[in-house]
């Protein structure tokens, strides 16, 4: 996988994800949080947490109308038409599902651990925690 930040949608997973949700709409965003939380699946792999966290971003730019780390112009334009309103009952999921890929049974942590940059995608993952609150 190709990772060249930090943040949400700077890695190949997420970036893909930002297309999925432009042509998908709300639906993608529901996709990508109902897999992180299915109880039938024991370890979240890292690229369903990358999904996982592009699609809490792109909620909270959404909510909160901050889009400075959406660099996807078709997404960016597809949030700032979204209605908040109509996306707000997705947002204690997201909770939820951002909870579970910093959790005991998820892949994504493991991978960041032992990175340069483990307490810089820390942070950011707990300032889009913060946003989604």
């Amino acid at each position: 996988m190709n990772i060249w930040g930090t943040g949400p949608m700077e890695n190949e997973t997420g970036a893909a994800y930002g297309d999925e949700v432009v042509q998908d709409g709300a639906f993608a965003l529901a996709e990508a949080f109902d897999v992180a939380l299915d109880p039938d699946t024991d370890f979240l792999a890292a690229e369903e947490g990358h999904r996982t966290l592009a699609a809490a971003e792109i909620l909270a730019a959404v909510l909160d109308g901050e889009t400075h780390n959406i660099t996807n112009a078709g997404l960016r334009a597809w949030i700032q038409e979204a209605d908040p309103a109509d996306l707000a009952h997705l947002q204690e999921l997201a909770q939820e599902a951002v909870a579970r890929v910093l959790g005991p049974d998820s892949e994504l942590p493991d991978q960041w651990a032992d990175s340069a940059d483990a307490d810089e995608w820390m942070s950011g993952v707990q300032t889009l925690r913060a946003r989604l609150e």
